[in-house]
């Protein structure tokens, strides 16, 4: 297997499981604006695209936008106070982590999920782990836009063809290609792996052990 100088992690469905958080907090939004509630499958679909397409997706057809981002908003604020009550890392990444590490591989998370929480997520189940961590800024395209995995290749001075994106989701497929790197896909999160086969992920792993088996 190909020696990779960083391995750079999607967050939500990758290294944590952050689906019931999301479930409950939108929920929490949703109710206090008067529109029905989501099922955890629904907001599983939901998932992906950042904070603001989870609730354009999640409110009723024919919101306005001023609504939408009233909601959004609000959710950035809920979701950051309550955004570690049920995420937990999925078994075996800390270990990854740890083994990537000792074998020379930098590691680093970028996510669409908003900035606050990423930072705050990676400080509570990885502290000091990740060289560099990049969630969703304004003025920053989202991923599948290669801007962020851009910045983190810059910012640790690695070669995009030393690199390997990892993610459970068609946005980190395409991320992966917009970047021009290798990418693993993940079966254990939101999307599985027949869905990643859909979008031309041909390695696809089903436990952490397989990452470090690859990479090391």
């Amino acid at each position: 297997m190909k020696k990779y100088k960083l391995a750079v992690f999607d967050m939500d469905g990758t290294i944590l499981d952050t689906l019931s958080d999301l479930h409950l907090s939108v929920n929490h939004i949703l109710k206090e604006a008067g529109f029905p509630e989501r099922t955890l499958e629904e907001v599983r679909r939901f998932v992906g695209n950042g904070i603001r397409k989870l609730i354009e997706r999640a409110v009723p057809e024919g919101t306005d936008d001023e609504k939408i981002e009233e909601l959004f908003q609000n959710m950035l604020v809920y979701y950051n106070a309550h955004c570690t009550e049920h995420t937990a890392p999925y078994e075996g990444i800390p270990e990854l982590i740890d083994q990537l590490k000792a074998g020379g591989i930098k590691v680093a998370v970028v996510s669409n999920k908003a900035n606050t929480a990423v930072q705050t997520l990676c400080e509570q189940y990885f502290p000091g782990q990740f060289m560099a961590a990049v969630g969703e800024k304004k003025g920053v395209r989202r991923k599948p836009a290669p801007d962020s995995v851009n910045a983190v290749l810059e910012e640790l001075g690695v070669d995009r063809k030393d690199a390997v994106y990892i993610g459970d989701s068609d946005v980190d497929v395409n991320t992966a290609k917009n970047a021009e790197m290798d990418c693993i896909g993940v079966d254990w999160g939101f999307r599985g792996e027949e869905f990643l086969r859909s979008f031309g992920c041909d390695n696809v792993v089903f436990k952490p052990s397989e990452i470090a088996e690859q990479l090391l």
